[in-house]
């Protein structure tokens, strides 16, 4: 009880002492009223780095090194960029990406595959829940909180959408009792293929329902209406991003508006990270660097 006490007391003088705690005028600095504001942290992932590291001209060990010389807080390795896709590194070579990144200061912040959950073929479908199963434990050996999934591009006319959206529930959820055995977080992305609206993807998860299923949130592949309001509407289920140069609008390209982007974003309460990713030509570095400086800028306003 005693203790108690003395710890009120020093409470309430540390309150008194409002300048001494760089709190001018006893006021709570904005940056500690908006919690998410400040838990917003910047990754890159390496798609951005496509053209260098298909072509060889770029390791994923200097990708590294990159990502941390630019600033970045974390990295998205996607699967296909590990020699031998779609078959899993060996342990000594994941481990050696896992401690180079913690050796620099980054952390990976997620990874993901190419699958496609549209195919009408269910030995084949099998086989594509098989690929996001092996790397999911590819993600949990590398600590990738999340592996992003896609729902796929088959069209196939004997289906309805509807049929097929029911078969791709189902893998999903398979896909997802199986990460949640391995403390892994399923984001299915949107990507402008069999899923094109927020209303879509929302209804896919929200028909599983778990926590260990969320949305991979692409601010460049909502084409039907407009973007930030599709980002709005479903960015309730983001556990995850890919943060790009330009959105679509009418059909026409235009650049983000980043700071209605994280405004957006912090107004949902979401913290965590926020993948770039760069596409089109130019120098990959150069544009890397300028839509870094971009987000950056965009979450010190917001953060105001």
């Amino acid at each position: 009880m005693t203790n108690y006490f003395k710890r009120r007391t020093f409470v309430k003088s540390m309150i008194g002492l409002p300048a001494l705690m760089g709190f001018a005028n006893g006021e709570i600095p904005n940056a500690l009223a908006q919690p998410g504001a400040k838990r917003l942290k910047t990754s890159l992932n390496f798609f951005s780095l496509n053209e260098p590291l298909t072509k060889g001209t770029m390791t994923l060990d200097e990708a590294l090194d990159f990502s941390a010389g630019a600033g970045f807080e974390g990295i998205d390795i996607t699967g296909y960029y590990f020699k031998g896709y779609p078959s899993i590194p060996s342990d000594d070579y994941l481990f050696h990406i896992k401690r180079k990144a913690f050796n620099l200061g980054l952390e990976i912040s997620g990874t993901g595959v190419r699958n496609d959950f549209t195919v009408a073929d269910t030995n084949k479908r099998q086989l594509e829940v098989d690929l996001v199963k092996r790397w999911v434990e590819v993600a949990a050996k590398l600590g990738a909180p999340v592996i992003r999934i896609f729902s796929g591009t088959q069209k196939d006319e004997r289906f309805t959408k509807q049929q097929v959206t029911d078969w791709m529930v189902e893998d999903i959820q398979t896909c997802v009792d199986f990460g949640k055995q391995h403390g892994v977080v399923i984001g299915l992305q949107n990507h402008n293929d069999f899923l094109q609206t927020a209303e879509e993807i929302n209804g896919i998860i929200e028909s599983i329902h778990s926590e260990w299923l969320g949305i991979i949130l692409d601010t460049g592949s909502y084409r039907v209406h407009d973007p930030y309001d599709e980002i709005a509407r479903s960015v309730k289920h983001a556990v995850n991003w890919q943060i790009k140069e330009k959105v679509f609008i009418n059909g026409a390209e235009v650049d983000t508006d980043m700071k209605r982007l994280v405004d957006i974003i912090n107004a949902s309460g979401y913290q965590g990270y926020l993948p770039i990713e760069t596409l089109g030509p130019g120098d990959p570095k150069d544009k890397i660097i300028t839509l870094l400086e971009k987000l950056k800028e965009a979450i010190k306003l917001t953060n105001k």
